[in-house]
């Protein structure tokens, strides 16, 4: 049994603490938003925010999160209201297949949590290791520049 704090809510989640997060996540907790890609912490499709950080799930254990905040995908909006990175993703035309999107969209709130106007640079950097089989790498780093001054206009 771990005590999880996920997405704002306690949690008694009758699981292994050496479960691998992502497990947790969509096994004990349904939170399915979160994606199994590689296993290896490789591809970024499982990234969750740990205390604000972008992390990966895949080879996070849970007893690691104890104690811990932990945003998924599901936790990210406010309400009916989309995160602004989300919207920028939909605006932007990202999604192709969706797979890698809640982990790419995972990092790059992170990234804006911190700083709300990152160079290409780094946005490269916080977004290094998501594999995007589609291809949209211009148009992610596009939607994050959209985002990011959306939210410095504090819009």
């Amino acid at each position: 049994m771990v005590r999880l704090t996920i997405n704002g809510k306690t949690r008694n989640v009758d699981a292994d603490p050496s479960t691998p997060l992502l497990w947790v996540l969509r096994d004990h907790a349904g939170l399915t938003g979160t994606k199994y890609g590689c296993g290896m912490a490789q591809c970024g499709a499982c990234t969750v925010q740990i205390d604000g950080a972008a992390v990966r799930s895949c080879v996070t254990l849970a007893s690691a999160a104890v104690g811990k905040r932990i945003t998924t995908i599901e936790g990210l909006a406010t309400g009916s209201a989309l995160h602004k990175v989300q919207q920028a993703f939909i605006e932007g035309g990202v999604p192709q297949c969706g797979y890698c999107q809640s982990g790419m969209i995972m990092s790059a709130a992170a990234l804006l949590a911190k700083n709300r106007n990152p160079s290409d640079a780094e946005i490269e950097q916080a977004m290094a290791g998501h594999i995007c089989t589609c291809g949209t790498y211009n148009r992610i780093r596009s939607a994050i520049h959209s985002a990011a001054a959306t939210m410095r206009k504090g819009a």
